[in-house]
């Protein structure tokens, strides 16, 4: 067998208690055998992206973001709508792998984890990413309906619906990364 395909797992949320992040952390542990899931946890230490501060050397939290990208084979993005559109840290984080090498030809896989199907910022982030040119699975982001603002990764592992959900995001990973 060989060695599992790695998948950075990038929250666009700053919350300390995320759904986002619940479900990313839901699915590291629904993930099978094949794909070894990774959670980012540097989003809020990142500065504000400036193009003068784009060169040798980086910004420690920005090489360590681009390190990590470069060693993932993939990543799965749980990223919340604020005012219809992806969050300002978030978009941060993005403007940090804009000029990146690591970046361009990732295969990304987002999940919307909105129970009311908000979808402004899931396209926003789904151009955002083509225009970065990462390989983006689906035509659509993977559904995880979640609760709402605070559920826990308990929550979301005890239910047999969101488990369902996340294993099927995740199967389209691995099938995308076979």
């Amino acid at each position: 067998m060989s060695a599992p395909r790695r998948v950075l797992c990038l929250c666009g949320s700053l919350r300390r208690v995320s759904s986002n992040r619940a479900a990313l952390e839901a699915a590291r542990q629904l993930a099978p055998a094949s794909l070894e899931l990774a959670l980012y946890d540097g989003l809020a230490a990142l500065p504000l992206f400036n193009p003068d501060d784009e060169h040798d050397p980086l910004p420690p939290s920005a090489l360590a973001l681009r390190e990590a990208v470069g060693q993932a084979d993939a990543l799965l993005i749980a990223c919340p709508e604020y005012a219809h559109g992806v969050p300002g840290a978030f978009k941060n984080l993005l403007d940090w792998l804009v000029g990146s090498l690591e970046f361009p030809g990732k295969p990304v896989l987002l999940l919307n984890a909105s129970a009311r199907g908000s979808y402004h910022a899931q396209d926003a982030l789904a151009e955002i990413l083509r225009t970065m040119s990462a390989e983006v699975l689906t035509t659509l982001p993977m559904p995880v309906a979640l609760p709402g603002a605070g559920c826990t990764v308990e929550q979301l592992l005890a239910s047999a619906e969101r488990c369902a959900e996340l294993r099927a995001a995740l199967a389209c990973l691995a099938a995308e990364l076979a």
